[in-house]
C-alpha cells in the first residue's frame, strides 16, 4: 500500500462487480471483483489514469504474457485474462489470494524454522521454472509473495521481469533485497540475481527484518546498498536457526554472483538438505518439464488427453541418505530507472532424459508403474499425483531380444560452498563450508602462489593455512572427496591482502 495518494476510482467492468480496495502501487491499484460468469473473486490489477502511456502499456501487456507463460506452476500466481476497461485503462485480472502477503506477515508473525524453509523450496521450484522459460523476475521480496486460500505461497508481480535476449529500457528494484550488481551502472540481472533476491526474502521471514538492516544503527538506502556491496549481513539471533540454513543463505547472498548457487534449483536443493538433516518432511521441488515426448503418450482419445510434467526434485538422488539427528525498515516499494542495455539471458533448460518407449501391450500400464515413487502429470490442465502402493514383482521384458540400458553414472557429490579466506601475517587460512556432510569425507585442495610450485593436498577438515601469495591475491581450489571416491566440482576463494 501506498499511503502517499488516494487509490484511484475502480473501473466499471463488464461480467465483474466491484467489491473492495486490495492494494495500491507506484503504477496500478489492484481491486478485489465478484466475476460474474463463472462466479468466483478475482483481483483485478488496473493502471492509474495518468500512468496511461505507451511505454507503460507495453510494460503491461508485457506482464500479461509474462504470467501466461508461467501461471501454470502452482506457486505462481494465475492470470485469468487482460483487456482495456472502458473508461481506457488496461488491467489484468488473476487470482485473488485471499491471505496476507508475506510482507505484512513477517512485520507482525514470527515464521517457523520448517515454513520457511518449505516455501523456500516452493518458490525456488517457480524462480527454476521462470528461469528455464528465459525469465528474470528481478523483484522477488517478502510482499511479491502471496498466499493462497490453501496455505499455498504464489509469486506474483512479474511487472519488471524481463526475458532473455529481449531489450528492457527499465530497470526496478526493491533496494533490501537486490542484489549488489541491481546498482551498477548500467545495472544487471542473472538467474543468480533472482537468488540472492530470495534468500534475502527467507532470511527477513526468520530475522524480521531485512538481512543488511542493523538493528538500531542507520539503516538508510544508502546505508544498505553499502552493506549489500560489501556483504555485510545482519546475524539472524535465532537460537533455533540451524548453523547449515544460515551458511546455505549466507552463500546464497554472496556478493559475488559467481560464488552464489547458480541456479534457483541448486538453491532449492540446498534447502531440502536442511530439511532432510532436520528430520523434516522434504518439500517437492516442482519445475514444469516440457521435455517428454508428445509422441509417447498414448492417444487411444484422439489426443483430447495431454500429459506435462512437472518434475519433483529428489535431494538425494544418487546419493546415500544424510543422518538425521533429533531434534528504521527500508521501504517495500520497487524503485524505477532509466536502464540502457539488455539484462543478461537465463540459462538453458537442463536435459532431461528421454524415457524408454514401452512394449505396445504394455503402453497404459508403464505410466503408473514407477516401484514405491509417485508420478506427477498435468492432465487437461490439472495436476493428478498417481502413486504405486507397492513393488511389483518383477517381469522379464516383453521382447527378450530388448536391450537393458546400463545403469546411471554416480552423480557427482555437491561441491563446497562459501569459500573463504582470512589474512593473518604471511599466511591465509581458507574455510569453507560441506553442503552435505557425510562420514568419511576429505577435501582435495589445490593452491597456486605466483611465486612458488603449485600445492595439491587434501585437507580432513573445511578449514587450511597456506603461505600468503606475494602477489596480494591468494586463491584456492577446493574439492569434496567422498569416501567411495565421487569427487564434486571445484569451488574457487580468493582473498585479497
Amino acid at each position: 500500500m501506498s499511503p502517499k495518494r488516494a487509490p484511484s476510482a475502480p473501473p466499471e467492468l463488464p461480467g465483474y462487480e466491484y467489491v473492495s480496495l486490495l492494494g495500491s502501487g507506484g503504477f496500478a491499484d489492484v481491486f478485489l471483483y465478484q466475476q460474474l460468469l463463472p462466479s468466483r473473486q478475482v483481483a483485478i490489477k488496473v493502471l492509474l489514469p495518468d500512468a496511461v502511456n505507451r511505454e507503460l502499456i507495453e510494460n503491461f501487456r508485457h506482464e500479461a504474457n509474462v504470467m501466461a507463460q508461467l501461471s501454470t506452476h502452482p506457486s505462481i500466481v494465475t492470470i485469468y485474462g487482460a483487456a482495456v476497461a472502458p473508461d481506457g485503462r488496461p488491467y489484468l485480472a488473476m487470482e485473488y489470494c485471499s491471505k496476507p502477503n508475506l510482507g505484512v506477515r513477517y512485520r507482525r508473525d514470527r515464521f517457523a524454522v520448517p515454513e520457511v524453509l518449505s516455501l523456500g523450496v516452493q518458490i525456488a521450484g517457480a524462480v527454476e521454472t521462470a528461469h528455464r522459460a528465459g525469465i528474470l523476475h528481478r523483484d522477488i521480496k517478502p510482499a511479491n509473495i502471496l498466499v493462497t486460500a490453501y496455505n499455498r505461497p504464489a509469486l506474483t508481480d512479474f511487472g519488471i521481469a524481463t526475458s532473455s535476449g529481449g531489450a528492457d529500457d527499465a530497470s526496478g528494484m526493491s533496494i533490501p533485497w537486490s542484489p549488489p550488481e541491481a546498482f551498477q551502472d548500467p545495472p544487471r540481472s542473472t538467474p543468480a540475481s533472482d537468488v540472492f533476491s530470495l534468500a534475502a526474502t527467507l532470511s527477513t521471514l526468520l530475522a524480521g527484518r531485512t538481512p543488511f538492516e542493523l538493528p538500531g544503527g542507520s539503516n538508510t538506502s544508502v546505508d544498505l546498498i553499502d552493506r549489500i556491496q560489501r556483504g555485510e549481513i545482519s546475524p539472524l539471533a535465532r537460537h533455533d536457526v540451524p548453523p547449515r540454513l544460515e551458511a546455505v543463505l549466507a552463500s546464497a547472498m554472496d556478493p559475488d554472483p559467481s560464488r552464489r548457487y547458480a541456479t534457483a534449483m541448486a538453491f532449492g536443493r540446498a534447502l531440502q538438505q536442511v530439511e532432510a538433516e532436520m528430520a523434516l518432511p522434504v518439500t517437492p521441488l516442482d519445475v514444469l518439464d516440457d521435455s517428454l515426448d508428445a509422441g509417447a503418450v498414448d492417444e487411444e482419445d484422439g489426443g483430447a488427453t495431454r500429459i506435462r510434467g512437472v518434475v519433483s526434485i529428489d535431494p538425494h538422488a544418487g546419493e546415500p541418505a544424510p543422518a538425521m539427528p533429533a531434534g528504521a525498515v527500508a521501504p517495500d516499494a520497487t524503485i524505477r530507472r532509466p536502464r540502457p542495455g539488455q539484462a543478461a539471458g537465463a540459462p538453458a533448460p537442463a536435459a532431461v532424459p528421454e524415457p524408454e518407449a514401452p512394449a505396445p501391450d504394455r503402453r497404459r500400464r508403464t505410466i503408473a508403474s514407477a516401484v514405491g515413487a509417485g508420478l506427477v502429470v498435468l492432465v487437461g490442465g490439472g495436476i493428478v499425483w498417481l502413486a504405486v502402493a507397492g513393488s511389483a514383482p518383477s517381469q522379464p521384458p516383453a521382447n527378450p531380444s530388448q536391450t537393458i540400458a546400463a545403469p546411471a553414472a554416480p552423480q557427482r557429490p555437491p561441491a563446497p560452498i562459501n569459500v573463504t579466506g582470512t589474512v593473518e601475517g604471511d599466511s591465509v587460512t581458507f574455510t569453507w563450508v560441506n553442503a552435505q556432510p557425510q562420514a568419511g569425507d576429505s577435501f582435495r585442495y589445490r593452491y597456486e602462489p605466483s611465486d612458488a610450485d603449485p600445492t595439491i593436498a587434501t585437507a580432513a577438515g573445511e578449514t587450511v593455512t597456506v603461505q600468503r601469495d606475494s602477489d596480494g591475491e591468494s586463491c584456492i581450489l577446493v574439492t569434496l572427496v567422498r569416501s567411495d571416491g565421487r569427487q564434486s566440482n571445484d569451488a574457487k576463494g580468493c582473498v585479497d591482502g
